[in-house]
């Protein structure tokens, strides 16, 4: 039985494999056509590493007698653990219907046909979606009507910060799919 992820003769190109693209067979399913990056799963993963240490202390209050402080721990476990996913889940997602864009609090879905235009521009971005800005690039969607949608993703937020690469082929697949789901 061959096992070649044990063995040294295998090529190891793990840059191309990072950055290989994501497959969308089925374009009617919602997908991110982009990884998560690192500031944002490794932000996930320390709130699930605290939330497991508040369930594990409402385990031990819980043995120890206190029902009412075992409940709270509980539901702050539980929220810190919500919080990790949906924080997983911010970004944005395309279909064959439109263009959503998901925040912590609320999504937002825009259908191709009320998207003018999808494009990038330079301007002042938040930085890792704190108060300071510094120059970089923002994803724009422009609307047919209204106002158009805040910057979708930037080079300074929690997927592209240090990943300037990983930034355009996102942006190229952005509009590659507004180009071929607009009307």
């Amino acid at each position: 039985m061959p096992l070649p992820f044990l063995t040294a003769d295998r090529e190891l190109d793990t840059r191309a494999a990072e950055y290989a693209a994501l497959p969308h067979d089925e374009p009617d399913h919602w997908r991110r056509p982009y990884r998560p990056g690192p500031w944002r799963v490794g932000t996930a993963a320390v709130f699930l590493l605290l939330a497991s240490f508040v369930l594990l202390s409402a385990m031990i209050i819980a043995m120890a007698g206190s029902l009412p402080g075992a409940v709270v721990c509980v539901l702050v476990g539980a929220l810190m653990i919500a919080f990790a996913l949906r924080l997983l889940r911010v970004g944005i997602w395309v279909s064959a219907h439109g263009l959503r864009q998901v925040n912590l609090l609320r999504t937002a879905t825009e259908p191709w046909s009320a998207i003018a235009s999808v494009r990038t521009r330079q301007q002042p971005v938040r930085w890792l979606g704190l108060p300071r800005t510094v120059q970089g690039q923002a994803l724009i969607v422009e609307r047919t009507q209204g106002a158009p949608l805040r910057a979708l993703i930037t080079d300074h937020n929690g997927d592209f910060l240090s990943r300037p690469e990983g930034f355009e082929r996102a942006a190229d697949v952005l509009e590659a799919w507004a180009a071929e789901y607009r009307v």
